[in-house]
């Protein structure tokens, strides 16, 4: 699944369609893909993991779930895969096995810009004050709540809190708000850092946890296990970081 980085960085690669008009729409995403023809792109936007081709007067929301993926220019996936596809006078764009949705509302009444760790408005404070209304909510599903930190997925979950020395089964009533600011902290530093790294094509060899065997810190093997509500692949020290209980 595609994280909040890879997103912004998506939105950055198609930039050359803004103030451009989609004069061929195809695909079998489930709509009337009449609607968007002859219309003008004002903008792409992003929030978390969901990417935003912005229209005049509706909005086509892409989510790329578990397995979606998207080309430009070059169609690359099978006819059945492909849920849009939007033809320009410069170029064309692809999206394979996603979600899409057409927005009627304007965004600004759907999405929280300070929920969105990549944001300029992103409120930590915020993002305190959510963790501390769920006390009895795991650490590792906390990191992936898209209510409190949109955009960040499984990757940057277990190198937050491999970073700051939390187990991903502590509770977060039981943080010490000084561990608590620490992670939420962390939660936007590391994704601009694989933002970075994955624009370099180097976001592998900086991972300190995600899918690796051993503790770094301590030379101990780390532990896999597939925890919380989500049973995603979490990876951690039972020994350097503290489990809060």
């Amino acid at each position: 699944m595609p994280e909040g980085p890879t997103i912004v960085i998506l939105k950055e690669l198609v930039n050359k369609f803004k103030d451009e008009t989609i004069i061929e729409a195809t695909g079998n995403a489930k709509f009337d893909k009449a609607i968007l023809l002859n219309k003008k792109v004002i903008d792409f936007k992003s929030w978390g993991k969901h990417f935003l081709i912005c229209l005049p007067s509706i909005t086509i929301r892409i989510h790329f779930l578990l397995f979606g993926s998207y080309s430009i220019d070059e169609k690359t996936k099978p006819q059945q895969r492909l849920r849009l596809h939007l033809n320009f006078k410069n170029g064309a764009l692809y999206f394979y096995t996603c979600a899409v949705k057409v927005i009627d509302e304007p965004l600004n009444e759907i999405y929280d810009w300070t929920a969105d760790v990549m944001n300029s408005k992103w409120a930590h404070k915020k993002a305190m004050q959510k963790l501390k209304n769920i006390p009895g909510t795991l650490a590792c599903d906390a990191l992936l709540d898209q209510e409190i930190f949109a955009g960040v997925g499984n990757i940057i979950k277990n190198e937050v809190l491999y970073r700051v020395k939390i187990h991903p089964q502590s509770l977060m009533g039981n943080i010490p708000s000084g561990a608590l600011k620490k992670m939420v902290e962390e939660a936007r530093n590391y994704s601009f850092d694989f933002l970075k790294w994955k624009k370099a094509f180097e976001l592998k060899k900086h991972w300190l946890a995600y899918s690796k065997k051993t503790c770094r810190r301590c030379d101990l093997p780390f532990k896999k296990e597939h925890l919380g509500k989500t049973k995603r692949r979490t990876f951690f020290c039972n020994n350097c970081q503290k489990l809060y209980k």
